[in-house]
């Protein structure tokens, strides 16, 4: 055998397995490397948009909770102005309140004064009508005295 010969064959062999590698095998191994490599590059554009957008939520969760936690302290602020309002009224109607029942208790007071001035003078006029007679032993005529009587408990 000669080695040209062999060297020769293996040659046109190997040139034959490169074509048809290159014309059956290759084709579909680089399709399925570039779908490959462009599944790989839309995951990671498509993490990069994820990532930015879940920066986005972040922002503005964070963004609302801060409103929220602005609003629900002027909430307790108004609460807290509401609660002394009412707390203010509150007093006011109880002291308008109490200062009614102090007239009315002042007024009932005065009003039985002069109920038992009255009747303090209706019983020493009758003490003294009493004693009179008891005095003269005899009855006083109780129309004629009962007008010097009425003057007498005006001027007490």
């Amino acid at each position: 055998m000669n080695i040209n010969l062999t060297m020769l064959g293996q040659l046109i062999a190997f040139v034959m397995f490169v074509l048809f590698c290159m014309r059956y095998v290759w084709p579909p191994l680089t399709e399925v490397m570039r779908a490959r490599q462009k599944a790989i590059s839309d995951g990671l554009e498509n993490a990069s948009k994820a990532e930015q957008q879940l920066l986005q939520a972040n922002e503005s969760a964070s963004n609302e909770l801060e409103a929220a936690k602005r609003e629900a302290s002027e909430l307790i602020a108004q609460a807290r102005s509401r609660a002394n309002q009412i707390v203010d009224e509150a007093k006011e109607q109880a002291k308008e309140e109490a200062q009614r029942i102090i007239d009315g208790a002042q007024d009932s007071i005065d009003q039985e004064i002069n109920r038992a001035r009255e009747t303090l003078r209706a019983r020493v006029s009758e003490l003294a009508v009493e004693g009179a007679e008891k005095i003269l032993n005899e009855s006083v005529d109780r129309s004629a005295h009962e007008a010097m009587l009425s003057k007498l408990s005006q001027s007490l």
